[in-house]
């Protein structure tokens, strides 16, 4: 079986080293492991597949014939390691940060430059609101506006936070206002998430995997081939 690994088992050794060398801190150790166990995970699923396509006779050769089952697992497999980076990556790079920023302030948080400019009122459907801009740059390049929002519902007197949020494949901002204090200073929260949709997204696949193989043809039939038996198989009672 290792033998048959070893080139995933090498690239996710690779991938081991390049990670630790890409983010240079030393203490990312147990992290650039994780990372590697991932892809060598997701590799070997690819090349147990890939494998199985050479392993077919020339005239048969085709991924239309392989059964929907190992399609399935193969899915899962690779939801496990997107699961993995997911978690890894969030639990070691997440920054969260409570500060006190006023009109012009600006912070730079997992790369990205926040910007505060202000709150200004605004008004809801069925809310008052104090609405925050926040303006978010990367290498001076601007990615997105976000307004979070300090809401006060007219059936309620007890204000509501409402948390902007840009959301991405590799990575989530939040900013969400605490509470309003001198010289038109907020307190503000925010949050970056690297990788934070994988973590949903590994279960989804595995899930979809699942479903893929419980379609598959083989099951059915074997199925079927049970019920046949068993059911050839009951005694009739004798009569008296």
């Amino acid at each position: 079986l290792l033998k048959k690994l070893r080139v995933g088992l090498m690239i996710a050794i690779a991938s081991t080293v390049m990670f630790l060398v890409f983010t240079g801190e030393p203490r990312r150790l147990l992290a650039s492991i994780a990372i590697g166990i991932a892809v060598w995970v997701m590799f070997s699923s690819l090349q147990t597949l890939g494998s199985r396509m050479m392993h077919m006779s020339a005239g048969k050769r085709s991924l239309a014939t392989i059964p929907r089952g190992f399609y399935g697992m193969t899915l899962a497999h690779i939801g496990i390691g997107v699961f993995i980076i997911g978690v890894t990556l969030v639990s070691s790079f997440n920054v969260e940060k409570d500060l006190r920023m006023e009109l012009g302030d600006q912070v730079n948080i997992g790369g990205y430059v926040f910007s505060f400019h202000g709150a200004k009122a605004h008004t809801g459907p069925n809310y008052q609101a104090r609405r925050g801009i926040v303006e978010v740059f990367r290498d001076q390049r601007h990615v997105v506006t976000l307004r979070p929002e300090k809401r006060t519902y007219r059936a309620q007197s007890n204000p509501m936070t409402e948390a902007a949020i840009d959301a991405g494949l590799f990575r989530d901002l939040y900013v969400s206002l605490g509470e309003p204090l001198d010289n038109g200073a907020w307190s503000v929260r925010i949050y970056y998430k690297p990788f934070i949709r994988w973590i949903w997204m590994g279960p989804l696949l595995m899930a979809f995997g699942g479903l893929l193989a419980a379609t598959d043809r083989r099951y059915r039939v074997a199925i079927r081939g049970k019920v046949s038996t068993a059911a050839g198989q009951v005694a009739i009672p004798a009569t008296s």
